[in-house]
């Protein structure tokens, strides 16, 4: 994807892990894609189960101001954090929630709206609910194009801690794959599950 300017935001509560996933997509933009990337977390006071987000801001040349003001892509894993952080949002952004968790989007958002059962997939396919955030930042990679495939693995397998580094690999390959899904489809609603989840050497084991 060509551009100079762009703004992601992860949002969820405490726990989920989302400011891993702006943490690894900064580092990976200043790593591998030669872009300039600052990451900006929020916690609320409540440590877990409080809403939380991580803005990243990433430019081609030079960034003027850390903070988010104009989103070309919002994640959320909760309700909470939907209703307080959906904001700043262009209207052709991507907007990516788990509906399990996030139940209640309006119907009238006009950005194309990703529906998947992230932390079901990450229960399932990992075994550990932790893994969502990964499944996202892949997710990201696949869907928007910002950053290249291998560059968002390598910056995974980078901030992986040791010994989980193959769980961790197959997680963000696991959210590639639903964002190419979710970029295929013109639906303006796109719906993914566990069946979409699966990855290419999985589905030919059927």
């Amino acid at each position: 994807m060509k551009f100079d300017h762009y703004e992601a935001r992860f949002a969820g509560v405490g726990g989920q892990g989302v400011i891993l996933a702006g943490k690894i997509l900064a580092y990976g933009m200043v790593s591998f894609e030669s872009c300039r990337a600052i990451e900006t977390p929020t916690y609320t006071a409540q440590v877990r189960g409080g809403a939380t987000k991580v803005d990243v801001v990433i430019d081609k040349n030079h960034i003027e101001y850390p903070r988010a003001e104009n989103l070309d892509f919002f994640l959320s894993l909760h309700q909470k954090s939907f209703n307080i952080y959906y904001k700043e949002i262009k209207p052709d952004a991507i907007v990516v929630v788990d509906p399990n968790l996030t139940p209640n989007v309006p119907a009238n958002i006009p950005q194309k709206l990703v529906m998947v059962d992230l932390v079901e997939i990450a229960k399932k396919q990992m075994g550990k609910t932790l893994y969502a955030a990964v499944i996202a930042v892949g997710l990201f990679a696949g869907i928007t194009k910002v950053i290249k495939e291998s560059n968002i693995q390598k910056a995974v397998l980078d901030k992986a801690p040791k010994g989980t580094e193959i769980d961790n690999l197959k997680a963000v390959k696991i959210g590639i794959e639903l964002g190419k899904k979710a970029l295929k489809s013109n639906d303006k609603v796109v719906k993914l599950t566990i069946e979409d989840a699966m990855l290419p050497d999985e589905d030919n084991g059927k």
